[in-house]
């Protein structure tokens, strides 16, 4: 078996993972089927009891989506992946792998408003208890810490206003208290950052973003180490079911393949943006990592490769000047969804973070004239004068 590590990331992101069939494609193959044939009762009754590797159902084993999940966890510099249905079906697969009735998460108050949810209502309705604290304040996580967490939980950069954690502060300050560290690597993929070398011991993606990068299809992933997940997470896969398709995962397979020329691609144009926007006297702030004026930029600088493609900026006048500038876009796309090849444009406080409290907003920084964009691959130029339309 060839070692991916031994590779650039461009070559394990074109190559890492395919086994060939007996048919010698060069593309990768996609195994639409259900359920697979056995030569015998006897090796069926060994792969179910898993005497004998290979294949059973494909709710949890399929070439394909064992294609994404090796190639993925070869570019995080994680032993195992796991692929499921959806971003969020990650974190929630994650959590019945690892949490029981009585445990504790400490989780940053700046993550995506659906996983705010899943934590403070789902989770709690089970005996689960979350803590949500500043992403930025190591000292406030460490106080939030009870015998009974089991992790910490983050984005970085965080949804919508791009603060970074210092994963190897956090992934250090987990591990003296004996608990795991989650990093949601959403917004930077590891073509811009690896979590786990800087000792997270986990890493959730939702496949639905930049790793497919042209917004067609749903999917989630999870990397670490195959003890970990295997022992933990894999058995909520093969029970419970929140698989991963395996016309979703060859789509994805498809999406790595560019994911690095991508991301830097989105990085460049948007720090153009932002520099741009951060001109605008009807911009109050701008939050875009790759700007000096971000509180994180010198760490940022140390931990990622690039600065992203996701920015934010607080518009003068709330949510009518925030409502009146998205609806002045004629080709920016007005949707919830990022990481897409198209730009697009949110507000976060009535979609994206709408179902949080006017509390849950307030202390994660969630203005009303906040609004989100996720640059896009079209010229920066033809991006400004449609924003500018609404600015005017």
């Amino acid at each position: 078996m060839i070692d991916w590590n031994e590779f650039d990331f461009e070559t394990a992101a074109v190559r890492a993972g395919q086994v060939r069939t007996a048919e010698g494609e060069h593309s990768e193959a996609l195994f639409l089927t259900s359920s697979f044939v056995f030569n015998s009762a006897a090796q069926a009754a060994a792969r179910f009891s898993h005497k004998e590797e290979g294949n059973v159902y494909s709710r949890f084993t399929n070439p394909t989506v064992r294609n994404f999940e090796q190639r993925l966890a070869a570019l995080e510099g994680g032993e195992c992946g796991i692929a499921t249905a959806s971003g969020m079906a990650a974190v929630l697969t994650t959590c019945l792998g690892l949490l029981k009735a009585g445990d504790h998460i400490v989780a940053s108050k700046s993550i995506f408003g659906t996983t705010v949810n899943l934590f403070s209502v789902i989770m709690a309705k089970f005996g689960i208890d979350t803590t949500f604290v500043t992403l930025t304040d190591v000292a406030e996580w460490e106080a939030a810490i009870r015998p009974n967490t089991q992790f910490l939980f983050l984005e970085t950069p965080s949804n919508p206003l791009t603060e970074i954690a210092d994963i190897r502060a956090l992934a250090d300050l987990a591990h003296k208290h004996g608990k795991l560290l989650i990093v949601d690597n959403c917004f930077c993929t590891p073509a811009l950052q690896q979590p786990l070398k800087f000792g997270a011991d986990i890493v959730i993606h939702s496949a639905t973003k930049y790793l497919d990068g042209q917004g067609r299809c749903l999917g989630g992933a999870i990397i670490g180490t195959e003890e970990l997940l295997m022992k933990n997470i894999y058995p909520i896969v093969r029970s419970a079911g929140p698989s991963m398709s395996a016309f979703n995962a060859w789509i994805f397979l498809k999406g790595l393949e560019t994911l690095q020329l991508r991301m830097h691609a989105h990085s460049q144009n948007a720090l153009v943006l932002a520099q741009w926007l951060a001109q605008q006297e009807q911009i109050e702030r701008v939050y875009y990592p790759g700007l000096p004026s971000h509180p994180q930029h010198e760490l940022a600088k140390t931990q990622q490769q690039n600065f992203g493609g996701i920015l934010a900026f607080d518009v003068k006048g709330g949510q009518a000047a925030a409502w009146q500038l998205i609806d002045s876009t004629k080709i920016i796309s007005i949707t919830a969804n990022l990481g897409d090849t198209k730009t697009t444009i949110t507000h976060p406080t009535t979609t994206t973070h709408g179902r949080l409290t006017d509390e849950q907003r307030q202390a994660a920084n969630i203005s009303d004239g906040l609004v989100r964009i996720s640059v896009g691959l079209e010229s920066v130029a033809d991006i400004q004068q449609d924003l500018a339309r609404g600015l005017n």
